[in-house]
């Protein structure tokens, strides 16, 4: 090997620096890359692939993080939006029902001078089974309602009596339930019976007006007001109208299966009657 580079050492320092010199010449006049340069591009291009796929993803996860994030901002800012306009609608509403009150209080006060005193409730709880029929109400005794007051729709149509007050709700037992009894008289033929309430009757939401003569001249139709006998309650409430007149098994005296003028199942307001005056 020592002998081969003694004679031959020259030669191989000529041929390559000739090689070096045509690889720099090729380098200044050629476009393409020179050969050390190729290869190293050539090496190194697998890890600058590698590279360049991991920050494009990174900048993805970062861009989906940011984007996730705005649009999570958003839906809460949106959610509050809604319950800040669902609020204001309900507190819209609220007032509109009570303006509608007000007004429907005002109109039962000039139609009625002698119901002095009314308190406006609104209907918390309906209650309809076999054996009773009430509602709920959303005022008592704080507002001085109390057992025995009256209670009546917007249109001045007898509801029924409250029967327990309680310091912020009342319990009404409607014109059907079984243990409402009442004073009536006959709108048109002034004759004189009582409207109360009757367990065969009452899912229908019907009532009976008792103790009329067994000849009475009573019409379907015929209105039925309160009588106002003896001050317990206000004369001149609407109960109902006559639907059917029978005798009673007896044949001595005839009832009358009375209609309410008002509508049980659709009540939301009433007024209860706190003081009246008597008529006479």
């Amino acid at each position: 090997m020592k002998n081969f580079l003694k004679q031959h050492g020259l030669w191989i320092l000529f041929a390559a620096a000739v090689l070096s010199v045509s690889l720099a010449v090729m380098s200044v006049f050629s476009a393409n890359a020179s050969p050390l340069v190729n290869l190293t591009g050539i090496l190194v291009s697998p890890f600058r692939a590698g590279y360049t796929a991991a920050a494009n993803w990174f900048n993805d996860l970062q861009n989906y993080y940011k984007d996730t994030t705005d649009l999570l901002a958003e839906n809460a800012a949106l959610r509050q939006q809604i319950a800040k306009d669902a609020e204001t609608i309900r507190e819209a509403e609220a007032a509109v029902e009570e303006n509608k009150l007000l007004h429907q209080l005002l109109d039962l006060t000039q139609k009625r001078r002698d119901l002095t005193d009314f308190e406006a409730c609104m209907v918390t709880e309906h209650a309809s089974t076999n054996w009773t029929s009430s509602l709920t109400l959303n005022k008592g005794t704080s507002l001085d309602i109390a057992a025995g007051d009256c209670v009546i729709d917007a249109c001045g149509n007898l509801v029924g009596v409250v029967s327990q007050a309680g310091t912020n709700w009342s319990t009404v037992l409607t014109l059907v339930d079984t243990d409402t009894s009442l004073g009536a008289q006959v709108f048109r033929t002034k004759e004189l019976g009582v409207a109360q309430g009757d367990f065969s009757m009452m899912r229908k939401d019907r009532l009976r007006l008792d103790y009329l003569p067994a000849d009475c001249t009573l019409l379907p139709g015929d209105i039925v007001v309160t009588s106002g006998l003896n001050g317990y309650y206000p004369s001149g409430l609407v109960i109902g109208s006559v639907e059917e007149v029978r005798v009673d098994d007896s044949g001595a005296a005839s009832y009358a299966i009375l209609v309410p003028e008002t509508d049980l199942a659709a009540l939301t307001e009433v007024f209860v009657i706190k003081s009246f005056e008597i008529v006479t």
